[in-house]
């Protein structure tokens, strides 16, 4: 089963290497918030008397990076399935809750690997964590939440068989998720209905506990949002690997 596991994360790392151009392309859209929102923002930011704004941005577009990458993993159960590779993973003598965690984990690993190339491209921008020590521990985070939303996005792309729907659901979910986590905004003093929305959305604890690990700044306190992401990926996880055991080949 281990074996299994390792197989199936390596495809997913040597996919990703052996692809320059998803690197680079996975680099286009943080910088383009970075300066656009980072700078054009950070006065009016400042001026309300909150700080830095990079500072604040920085844990926000790492997350969204992860998510985007790490969500769009569905997309490549589809792939496999219309190219015929899924079939020869399924009729193998394995568990499919190996292959099916084995691709998760390695989506995971290839988002986090983004979010720190973007956490990296942060420091360019003049942003500055904390502690130092505390990015071991921050990069773990972006490894669960990368588990999280590619657990998900394997389990949307296990029930669907039409790429085009995924994109289009996925593009539904995500764009709203990633607006309304506080990436963007501190979640203090907003209104009621948003911040309803906020404590239900997902992305809104990882990037909390980012900003807690690397700015020292939480909405809702480390705890919370750890055992948060540790049971709404444990969910998605099950989610994804009951359906990704029904899928018909």
């Amino acid at each position: 089963m281990l074996a299994t596991i390792y197989i199936m994360w390596l495809r997913e790392i040597k996919k990703f290497l052996r692809s320059p151009s998803r690197i680079i392309g996975a680099l286009g859209q943080p910088i383009f918030y970075l300066i656009a929102l980072g700078y054009g923002l950070g006065a009016v930011f400042q001026a309300a008397g909150r700080g830095n704004y990079i500072e604040f941005l920085a844990p926000g577009i790492i997350g969204m990076s992860i998510i985007f990458s790490s969500i769009f993993n569905g997309m490549a159960v589809i792939w496999d399935r219309q190219f015929g590779f899924l079939k020869e993973t399924m009729v193998a003598p394995v568990p499919r809750f190996a292959i099916m965690f084995g691709r998760t984990l390695g989506g995971a690993t290839v988002a986090t690997f983004q979010g720190c190339i973007v956490l990296g491209l942060t420091f360019i921008f003049g942003f500055h964590p904390y502690s130092w020590t505390l990015i071991i521990p921050a990069i773990c985070i972006m490894l669960l939440v990368a588990m999280l939303f590619s657990s998900m996005g394997l389990m949307v792309g296990s029930l669907l068989s039409d790429m085009q729907g995924f994109q289009l659901i996925m593009n539904f979910l995500v764009m709203p998720m990633f607006f309304l986590s506080g990436s963007l905004f501190p979640l203090q003093g907003i209104p009621t209905l948003l911040s309803a929305v906020a404590h239900i959305d997902p992305l809104s604890y990882g990037v909390d506990a980012m900003r807690t690990l690397l700015i020292h700044v939480s909405a809702f306190g480390l705890p919370l949002d750890i055992s948060v992401l540790s049971v709404i990926t444990l969910i998605f996880l099950g989610l994804g690997s009951y359906f990704f055991s029904r899928i018909q080949i």
